[in-house]
């Protein structure tokens, strides 16, 4: 006996145009997300769709890094900004202040001299991290901002992958380490 596949509208309250107000709270990972100065708002938006997916705490959108309302990101996230917690600052600096000034350890990904190899990381339970521009990184100031700085090994001749791609990497390993959300955002 066949099961008819489920159609998108019963995957996603997204499409079967749910009220994110209705929907139960769900358990969050300790982890947030910095995006600073990302200037494709397709990446954004991939950003938002796999915070999601990993039920991320909250996204940082910083600078130039567009934000809700926005068309093109609004493309790539299929209601993703909805789910997830988010705020915008004009200065990254302020989105780094604020966090630790909260106590949560940040962490840059960037290619450094000094960056150690994200494999070997033993990541925080709760953490900052802060992904950069396509083309330009995360700016100087902003690195020496950051606790730790890790880097995603690379086995051929580039040194670095798509930003969005990038943090599904990083967010996979985070929680490969702490595993499945277990409390809910409420407790």
């Amino acid at each position: 006996m066949s099961k008819e596949p489920l159609s998108m509208p019963e995957l996603e309250p997204h499409y079967a145009a749910v009220d994110v107000e209705s929907l139960e709270p769900i358990p969050r990972s300790r982890i947030h997300i910095v995006v600073d100065n990302v200037r494709s708002a397709f990446n954004v938006g991939s950003i938002f769709r796999t915070s999601d997916a990993g039920a991320v705490a909250h996204i940082h959108l910083c600078g130039m890094t567009a934000h809700p309302p926005h068309k093109k990101l609004e493309k790539t996230a299929l209601g993703a900004f909805a789910y997830v917690p988010w705020t915008y600052y004009e200065r990254t600096k302020d989105a780094l202040k604020g966090l630790q000034a909260e106590g949560i350890p940040i962490v840059g990904i960037e290619v450094t001299d000094d960056a150690k190899t994200m494999g070997d990381f033993d990541w925080p339970e709760e953490v900052a991290i802060v992904m950069g521009n396509e083309v330009t990184g995360i700016h100087a100031r902003n690195i020496k901002r950051c606790d730790h700085v890790l880097k995603i090994p690379m086995f051929g001749y580039k040194n670095s992958i798509n930003v969005a791609t990038a943090y599904g990497i990083v967010l996979y390993d985070y929680l490969a380490q702490h595993g499945v959300p277990r409390e809910s955002a409420g407790d």
